[in-house]
């Protein structure tokens, strides 16, 4: 083959792009990945990956007016706002340098650039100075993510109506600030500015908060968050949003039809992504776009020969790990090996708001719309040893299992570290696991994990500490 010619060809270098790039190599292809900005892509170097270095300082910063609780005094405490973005972003760059090294290290060659589709097996490349080039394939993998959904009337201007881009960067600390929408985004940058002192509005066109978490999960959350002195409005629309010369003010229409006027230091609009689908070729194809997204099959595959897409381009749910094994799900398939299709019910969410959010499965609701006769197991943390000695032991683990024959149906939790936790429970729920093994499963003591047990037990009354 010639340096452009290529077994595969990834157009993305995001969490889905650059993993199977990776294992493609590995299985042997010849394999290139065309990036036009950054390797990492949103996850790392705009999304999952800084907003945990910053929600690790605003973290810290609750713990310190916590210090009496603990015996430990001090006084006078601060934050310098540019070295908390500073970190985040040399957090960012770092893991960036290390996607490149990993890349190199398994011989992916890296084209810096705009890729399209350019007619069967065809890569067109144009990067920053407008240099062309052109590359062929016989396996086009389509990785090219999302970006924030904008609404009519809501459009960020990028200084006092923000995006997540902005909300990572800020240049000054708002005192207050309005938060458009209330999912994982949304509420982890709530946390974020509500933990180093902003008044925080949180505004969520449906019923409740995290509407796509367990409702009882939800529920708790926002009496925590509330309790926190966050103020929610659920079942309420912005109408307008308009930035004034320091600061936003908006209409809202609350759930029992009034109308609220808010005045806050900056906004953020967390309402949802779109897919990339624009300028990358699909003009001409067989490839079917739904709501912004590619519409494929089990194997990533397009409705056009020989062209796949993967990640944050195609369905639900828009979760980087789902994006990594994706990537790895095409590629064994592409090269013939025996793939398993990933399953949508075994991926976790994971939100790292302050109390943190986790689940997998069915909630008890959709288990109970699907026609399960279901099994329902809770276990507070307030009965956990470690959670009382950490001084957090408000939280809840919830497990939901088929009444008939035992299947793990979904795990749902709220409290400290449960982002840490909810692998145990993918583990087995992937596994096919039973409530039987589970229970005879030896979790140690003292841990938080031990509450993931005692919920086990609870759905079939046999909890001992509760």
């Amino acid at each position: 083959m010639s340096d452009t010619e290529f077994d595969l060809v990834v157009v993305g270098g995001g969490p889905g792009g650059y993993v199977a790039a990776i294992r493609a190599s590995q299985l042997g292809m010849k394999t290139a990945l065309v990036e036009r900005e950054h390797l990492g892509g949103i996850c790392l170097n705009w999304g999952c990956i800084p907003t945990k270095a910053l929600l690790r300082t605003s973290e810290i910063n609750h713990m310190l007016g916590e210090l009496d609780e603990f015996g430990l005094s001090g006084s006078k405490f601060s934050f310098d706002l540019e070295k908390i973005v500073a970190r985040s972003r040399a957090v960012a760059k770092q893991l960036n340098g290390g996607v490149g090294h990993l890349l190199k290290k398994n011989k992916v060659t890296v084209f810096d650039g705009t890729g399209k589709l350019a007619g069967s097996g065809k890569i067109a490349i144009e990067n920053k100075d407008g240099k062309k080039s052109e590359l062929s394939a016989k396996h086009i993998v389509l990785a090219t993510g999302a970006r924030a959904r904008t609404l009519p009337g809501l459009e960020p201007d990028g200084k006092l109506i923000w995006t997540y881009r902005e909300a990572m960067v800020p240049d000054v600390m708002p005192k207050s600030l309005l938060v458009v929408g209330s999912g994982a985004i949304g509420m982890e940058f709530a946390s974020f500015y509500s933990d180093l002192g902003a008044e925080v509005t949180v505004v969520e066109v449906m019923a409740r908060i995290l509407p796509v978490e367990d409702a009882e999960i939800s529920g708790l959350a926002r009496k925590a968050f509330e309790k926190q002195g966050m103020t929610i409005h659920t079942g309420a629309t912005v109408d307008s949003l308009k930035a004034g010369k320091n600061n936003v003010s908006a209409d809202i229409e609350l759930a029992d039809g009034k109308t609220e006027k808010i005045t806050a230091d900056r906004a953020v609009l967390a309402v949802g992504i779109v897919g990339n689908v624009e300028d990358i070729g699909l003009e001409g194809t067989k490839i079917t776009v739904e709501k912004t997204h590619i519409v494929t099959n089990e194997w990533g595959e397009t409705g056009e020969p020989g062209v796949y897409a993967i990640g944050d381009l195609t369905g639900p749910p828009w979760l980087a790990h789902k994006a990594s094994h994706e990537g790895v799900v095409c590629v064994e398939h592409i090269a013939g090996l025996d793939a398993h299709p990933l399953d949508i019910s075994n991926i976790p969410g994971c939100t790292y708001c302050r109390p943190q959010v986790a689940s997998v499965g069915l909630t008890e609701e959709k288990a109970k719309e699907a026609g399960r006769e279901v099994k329902v197991g809770k276990f507070p943390l307030i009965g956990n040893g470690k959670a009382i000695a950490l001084g957090d032991p408000d939280g809840l683990v919830k497990t939901i299992f088929d009444a008939k024959t035992g299947e793990l149906l979904g795990a749902h939790m709220i409290g400290p570290e449960v982002t840490e936790q909810i692998q145990g429970y993918v583990i087995a729920k992937t596994g096919e696991m039973t409530e039987a093994e589970l229970m005879h499963t030896v979790f140690p003591h003292p841990t938080l994990s031990e509450a993931m047990h005692e919920s086990v037990l609870d759905a079939y009354g046999k909890a001992i500490h509760f």
